[in-house]
C-alpha cells in the first residue's frame, strides 16, 4: 500500500500559495475583460507557464544538488548534505513564515493593488511583457516556496512532489470556479483554516531543520574530533548539539504509523523531542503564530467595518 503521507503537506502549502496564485491571475483576467483587453490574455497564460517553468527548473536544481552531495564519494559528504537540507529548511521556514504573514495583511488591499498595476501597464506601449511579468513573478513566487519545502524534504522521495502537482491540480479547479463559473467561495475562511496548517507544518520543519544540523554536526565530530561543536554530554541519546532528550514515545506513539504519522506530517509531532528542539519549537509558534493570529484579527475586524465581496 503506497504511504501517502508525505505528500500530505506539501499538498496543503501548493493548495494554498496555488491559490494566491489563481486569485491573482482571476483578478488580472477579470480586469482585461472589464478593459475590453482580451487580446492580452495570451500574455497572461504565457506568465503562469514560464513561471511554472521556472519553478520547476530551480526545483531540479536545488534537489540535483542534494543528490550530488549526497551520493559524492568525498570525506566530507556526510556533513555536507544534512547541512544542505538543514539549509534549505531554514530558508523555507523564513519564507513560508514571512509569506504566511505578508499576505494575510495584505490580502484586503490586494485586489486593488493588482487592478492599479495592470492600469498602468495598459498606458504602456509594452503592455504584454507588463502583464505576463506580473503573472510570471507571482507564479514564481508561490512556487518557489514550494520548491523550498520540497528540497527540504528532499529524503522523502518522490511523494512531496505529488502532493505539490495534486495541490496545484486543485488550486487550478478552484480558480476555475471562482472566476470562471462563477462559484461563491468563503476566501477569508479558506486561507484561515490553511494558514493555521501551514503554521503547525512550519513549525514541524523547525524541528526537522535542527535535527538536519544535529545530524551534520555528529557527522562532523566523527570526521573532525579536534574540532567538534558538540556539547551534550549525554552523546548516548543521539544529540549532539539540541542537548538532553526530554521526552521519547516511539513506544507507544510511533510517528512512522497512524496516528502518529498524521500528527508528524502535519502538526509536527516528533516521538522523540530535545531540550532545543522543544524551545525552538514554542518560540516559534508563540511569536509567528502570535503575529499570525493577530494579522487574522485585524482582517476580521476590517471586514466587519466595510462590506466585503465575498468571491
Amino acid at each position: 500500500m503506497i504511504d501517502l503521507t508525505p505528500a500530505l503537506p506539501t499538498f496543503v502549502i501548493t493548495l494554498r500559495e496555488g491559490v494566491e496564485a489563481a486569485l491573482v491571475v482571476g483578478i488580472v483576467l477579470a480586469y482585461l475583460a472589464k478593459a475590453g483587453q482580451t487580446r492580452l490574455n495570451a500574455w497572461v497564460y504565457g506568465g503562469i507557464g514560464a513561471g511554472l517553468l521556472a519553478s520547476a527548473a530551480v526545483g531540479f536544481v536545488f534537489i540535483m544538488g542534494l543528490s550530488a552531495a549526497g551520493s559524492a564519494n568525498q570525506a566530507y559528504a556526510p556533513v555536507l548534505k544534512p547541512l544542505l537540507e538543514g539549509v534549505f529548511s531554514v530558508v523555507a521556514i523564513a519564507m513560508l513564515s514571512w509569506m504566511l504573514i505578508w499576505m494575510t495583511q495584505q490580502s484586503r488591499l490586494l485586489k486593488k493593488q493588482i487592478e492599479g498595476t495592470v492600469s498602468s501597464a495598459l498606458t504602456d506601449s509594452t503592455a504584454g511583457w507588463g502583464i505576463f511579468w506580473l503573472i510570471f513573478f507571482a507564479v514564481l513566487r508561490e512556487g518557489f516556496e514550494t520548491v523550498l519545502f520540497i528540497a527540504a524534504k528532499f529524503q522523502q522521495g518522490a511523494m512531496p512532489i505529488a502532493g505539490a502537482i495534486a495541490g496545484i491540480i486543485v488550486a487550478v479547479g478552484i480558480g476555475v470556479l471562482l472566476f470562471q463559473f462563477g462559484v461563491k467561495i468563503n476566501l477569508r475562511l479558506f486561507f484561515q483554516a490553511m494558514g493555521i496548517f501551514l503554521l503547525f507544518i512550519v513549525a514541524g520543519l523547525v524541528l526537522s531543520a535542527l535535527a538536519h544540523i544535529d545530524t551534520a554536526s555528529m557527522q562532523w565530530a566523527e570526521i573532525q574530533p579536534s574540532a567538534s561543536l558538540c556539547f551534550n554530554s549525554s552523546a548516548n541519546q543521539g544529540s549532539c548539539i539540541l542537548g538532553p532528550l526530554l521526552w521519547d514515545t516511539s513506544g507507544w506513539l510511533s510517528e512512522r504509523q497512524f496516528p502518529g504519522i498524521l500528527l508528524h506530517t502535519l502538526f509536527g509531532y516528533e516521538e522523540q523531542i530535545y531540550l532545543v528542539q522543544a524551545i525552538a519549537y514554542g518560540l516559534f509558534l508563540t511569536t509567528v503564530g502570535g503575529i499570525y493570529l493577530q494579522s487574522i484579527a485585524g482582517w476580521g475586524s476590517s471586514a466587519n467595518k466595510s462590506p466585503q465581496t465575498s468571491t
